[in-house]
């Protein structure tokens, strides 16, 4: 039997990716009028042992009939990923409790029940794909009394099980603020990093994100995870050219880290489709390589900001870099982020 795993189905776009929603279907049948990308929107390919595994890996993908938001998302980061052995899934289903401005999954206040086969499915994906490094993401799930928490734990604990060796990131919602679901969630975790967006900056919130999900809350969620399991790294992502100001971007890390918060990623937002925000700006890359420089001044373990960066831009090597490794930016740049760490040149839309 086929295992396929719950994905967005029809994604067609390369602004999505690991961490971002794919664009609308075009089954919609909506124009998508969207800003031109800018011309520093590229990324290089790898090239010797990177490209290797990622044949490899791209192979086995085949070969088994598996499904990840890599590739269902076209995220431009794919061949840098899978050449370092990270791939991102998604589970709970392909239909969302929420509906977020900046998001192209579905929303429905009754999703699908859960598939009690999915941490199975889930365990015998990562396990084919050979991979050392598993993001982990969901969709939100308010219809369940414990926000999914369970369900979550159980996808988690089979990978586990089956792939002892493979380093897991959890992606995770919400939980609508409940501690006890995540206490739940969390109490024995086989987990390397619990990661959560806070999105946008404050005072966005009302614009970007559902009216039950809050920059505080998701702040809350973080803080007490690092609370409950500091041995646990924490993450978070921002998402740029929503209509925030440099200084909300900055105020905005510094919450973060002060909440405990281990590791930071910040992209550029890209518009899915027309019924979603339109994009406000294009920073360039000069101005992501400064937010790079900041958050590492502020004190975060592990950073990757830049255009093309998504919530789970090279997440097993950010994780490793937050253990006092080589920072990302510095390891054969593909030019989806940049720092003034790396060497050459930012300006006028050249990547490092």
């Amino acid at each position: 039997m086929v295992t396929r795993l719950p994905i967005i189905e029809n994604a067609r776009d390369d602004g999505g990716g690991c961490g971002i929603a794919p664009p609308e279907d075009a089954k919609n049948g909506k124009s998508r009028e969207r800003k031109r990308l800018p011309k520093w929107f590229k990324t290089s390919l790898p090239v010797g042992e990177s490209q290797v595994r990622y044949n490899e890996t791209k192979s086995r993908v085949n070969e088994n009939s598996l499904n990840t938001v890599c590739e269902e998302a076209r995220c431009p980061n794919v061949h840098d990923c899978w050449g370092r052995g990270t791939a991102t899934f998604m589970i709970a289903g392909e239909v969302c409790t929420r509906g977020c401005r900046f998001c192209a999954i579905d929303t429905s206040k009754r999703p699908p029940p859960l598939n009690p086969d999915e941490p199975q499915s889930l365990a015998d994906a990562v396990s084919r794909m050979g991979l050392s490094h598993a993001v982990i993401t969901v969709v939100n799930r308010d219809d369940l009394p414990d926000g999914g928490a369970s369900h979550y734990k159980d996808c988690i604990k089979s990978v586990h099980e089956k792939s002892p060796h493979v380093g897991l990131e959890l992606l995770c919602s919400d939980l609508d603020g409940d501690k006890g679901s995540l206490a739940l969630l969390l109490d024995g975790l086989p987990l390397n990093v619990f990661a959560h967006n806070v999105e946008c900056v404050p005072r966005l919130d009302s614009v970007v994100r559902d009216p039950r999900a809050s920059f505080e809350q998701s702040i809350s969620i973080l803080s007490e995870a690092k609370r409950l399991r500091p041995d646990i790294l924490t993450k978070s992502s921002i998402m740029v050219g929503l209509g925030e100001t440099d200084d909300e971007i900055s105020d905005a890390m510094r919450e973060l880290h002060s909440a405990g918060v281990d590791m930071i990623t910040l992209g550029q937002y890209l518009q899915p489709g027309d019924r979603h925000l339109s994009v406000d700006r294009f920073p360039e890359p000069s101005s992501f390589a400064e937010w790079d420089r900041e958050a590492r001044e502020i004190g975060f373990s592990a950073v990757a900001s830049g255009p093309l960066v998504r919530s789970s831009y090279r997440a097993g090597m950010l994780w490793e870099e937050a253990l006092g490794g080589e920072p990302v930016v510095t390891r054969e740049s593909t030019g989806s982020a940049v720092s003034f760490l790396s060497t050459g040149l930012i300006d006028q839309g050249q990547t490092i």
